[in-house]
């Protein structure tokens, strides 16, 4: 006797439960990808951008691409992504939602004990994503119950990494996560959750590191197995995260992208053994490919020039973050490595005292 139609169809679109993981442009699941919102320009024809564009890429993509429409559509990786925090309210998911400029974050909050630290951490029983992005007021909490993208955020670039991680290895980002002491705004941690990550139960509390070393790292596998090395320091750090920590630990100089519209800014520094230097300008491949300032971009990233290393992370380069928590998130993937280096079009040299 033949199945029913109906049986039929349930059978074609059924796939076996695997772990949450990030999602990519193309609909499926991917171990990791980055997006990188462009900021908005004035121009003419092509070279006009809205602030809703980005470019984008994960292990398949050998490279940048086009997004999938824009930013705030449900149908690109950040929001296919996202959308277990707003369709799924049962207890098989876990969440953390952490800003320093939350959603409903006004001028007269002050959140500059906190880390300069934004991100998502998203997981069932198997294993989820940790997503980590420059990008203020977002996403917006579960009870909001749809994706959405900020309209503050449409002036500036930002980044987003997001990194499929099996479970175990949220035990060691929950301890990444006390060392950069998040504003956390939202979250969910019941039951096994709550009793095998008790890391995150204590960030939740509002609880961090008390004694040193006051900062920390720590190699991560992803889902299908990449490296990625997390490295996350606590305000009583007192150093910049590059120049202070970073270029050391992977032995090789860095060009910076960050915020530069901030106060007390950190010139390029080469008085180490390692130069960090400060990048001016963005580019992407490309004949008519967009290319901005550093001071219209307010994501965070790091690359080496010779490389293998790339990082993407939620801290600047000034005075006041030296005394902040956060952190950055890195790889020696080549194809991460020759995407993010290509992308340095100009930096600022070191003067001769530094």
């Amino acid at each position: 006797m033949a199945a029913p139609c109906s049986l039929l169809l349930a059978a074609l679109l059924w796939v076996p439960a695997e772990a949450l993981s990030c999602y990519g442009d193309s609909g499926r699941p991917v171990d990791w990808f980055v997006v990188y919102k462009l900021p908005a320009h004035s121009g003419s024809g092509d070279s006009s951008w809205k602030g809703l564009e980005y470019k984008y890429m994960d292990q398949h993509s050998e490279g940048w691409r086009d997004g999938v429409g824009n930013i705030n559509s449900s149908e690109g990786a950040v929001g296919r992504s996202l959308m277990p925090l707003y369709r799924d309210n049962s207890s098989q998911l876990a969440f953390l939602l952490y800003n320093d400029q939350p959603p409903k974050f006004s001028s007269s909050q002050d959140s500059s004990s906190r880390g300069h630290t934004k991100g998502v951490l998203l997981l069932d029983k198997s294993g989820g994503f940790w997503l980590i992005h420059s990008v203020p007021r977002f996403p917006p909490p579960a009870s909001s119950g749809a994706y959405s993208w900020p309209p503050n955020a449409h002036t500036y670039g930002q980044t987003l990494l997001c990194v499929s991680f099996p479970f175990t290895q949220f035990l060691k980002i929950g301890r990444q996560l006390t060392y950069t002491y998040p504003l956390v705004y939202g979250h969910k941690l019941e039951g096994i959750f709550a009793q095998e990550l008790p890391d995150l139960q204590e960030v939740i509390k509002g609880r961090h590191v008390l004694h040193e070393p006051w900062n920390n790292s720590v190699i991560l596998t992803s889902q299908a197995g990449a490296t990625f090395q997390s490295f996350a320091k606590f305000g009583k750090f007192g150093d910049d995260l590059y120049s202070g920590w970073l270029a050391e630990a992977l032995n090789t100089n860095l060009q910076v992208q960050f915020w530069q519209n901030s106060p007390g800014c950190l010139p390029s520094n080469c008085s180490g053994t390692h130069q960090i230097l400060d990048v001016t300008q963005t580019g992407f491949p490309g004949p008519s490919a967009p290319t901005f300032k550093a001071t219209e971009d307010h994501s965070k990233w790091c690359v080496a020039p010779q490389g293998p290393w790339a990082c993407v992370g939620d801290m600047n380069r000034n005075a006041g973050e030296m005394h902040r928590g956060g952190g950055t998130l890195c790889t020696q993937l080549p194809s991460l490595w020759k995407a993010f280096q290509s992308l340095v079009k100009a930096w600022e040299p070191c003067k001769e005292d530094s």
